[in-house]
């Protein structure tokens, strides 16, 4: 693997559709919280900004283009990260909804979940007792009956419309080693072409856990499967955050941070931002001797189509 192959791609999920404005003030909801905690990430070293939107009114998840254009502009035009719009919203949204943002704004790069799966964010009701908005205990115990949605035509559609269609590559979540077999199955028929982006997520209920002995299982599985044809990225869920990305950054592989998947920069302190857990994932990474990707290495890796044939 050459200089540039090494260095490490860094993910920042700034928001997600995971937590709720009740669990952390430093959660971003509006268009320009969104925008400015994006472009600080970016400025810390984060490659690749992975994005939701919020209502801005009341920070539940939404699809809604209109709430993706009032943020996507500003973080392309102050800075040059690679902007990855979210095919999965959350577990109550239709795949239409879902999708409506990334058809919108044609964008690099969108995430693609290999697979219907529990995604069961319930247990975190139990922490809080004073809500701020009726809807987030709602949605988080919705997800004890309703299942993440990803069928094979799902997946199929979604290739097809952002990827054949639009010229967006993808970031494949792989939330267990099934999941991995189903990318290997869509590589093996050609429906996808290498170099594939695998995120391996740990920590999610219904998902493979979150331990070292699970991240060494799903990239065996994935060397096993999917070869030379691949690079993986770690996402740690909670907890796990930096113990596994540091674990995946030494087995070889990319790095995702960011408060949708963790709320805390150390145990039980909340993280004031998204830039500060970049900048410690950095610090990590760079005192263990790795260097970090800029935004045109990741593009030139992946097989991006570059900034300017987005469509926002």
């Amino acid at each position: 693997m050459n200089d540039m192959a090494r260095k490490i791609i860094i993910t920042c999920a700034v928001t997600g559709s995971i937590h709720t404005p009740t669990m952390s003030p430093h959660l971003p909801q509006t268009a320009d919280q969104i925008a400015s905690e994006s472009i600080e990430a970016a400025r810390a070293g984060a490659a690749i900004i992975h994005l939701h939107a919020r209502n801005p009114e009341t920070g539940k998840p939404s699809a809604d283009p209109d709430h993706f254009r009032a943020f996507l502009p500003r973080i392309k035009s102050e800075c040059n990260a690679v902007l990855n719009i979210s095919t999965g919203g959350s577990s109550l949204m239709s795949l239409d909804q879902r999708l409506a943002p990334a058809r919108d704004a044609e964008p690099e790069m969108c995430s693609l979940n290999m697979g219907t799966m529990n995604f069961g964010i319930f247990p975190l009701a139990d922490r809080y007792n004073d809500w701020k908005h009726d809807w987030e205990p709602q949605l988080l115990e919705a997800t004890r009956r309703v299942p993440f949605t990803n069928t094979f035509e799902d997946i199929d559609n979604i290739l097809a419309d952002l990827g054949d269609a639009k010229g967006a590559r993808f970031e494949f979540e792989c939330y267990d080693v099934g999941q991995i077999e189903t990318l290997a199955w869509y590589l093996r028929k050609e429906k996808v072409r290498p170099p594939l982006y695998v995120q391996f997520v740990l920590g999610v209920l219904g998902g493979i856990g979150a331990s070292a002995e699970n991240l060494m299982v799903m990239k065996n599985t994935a060397d096993r499967l999917l070869g030379h044809d691949y690079e993986f990225s770690v996402l740690g869920a909670g907890g796990s955050q930096m113990p596994l990305a540091t674990m995946g950054a030494v087995m070889g592989g990319n790095v995702r941070v960011g408060l949708e998947d963790s709320l805390t920069i150390s145990p039980g302190k909340l993280a004031p931002g998204n830039a500060e857990q970049v900048r410690k994932i950095r610090r990590i990474l760079e005192e263990l001797g790795l260097q970090i990707a800029t935004p045109d290495e990741a593009r030139q890796r992946l097989q991006l189509k570059g900034m300017n044939r987005v469509a926002f």
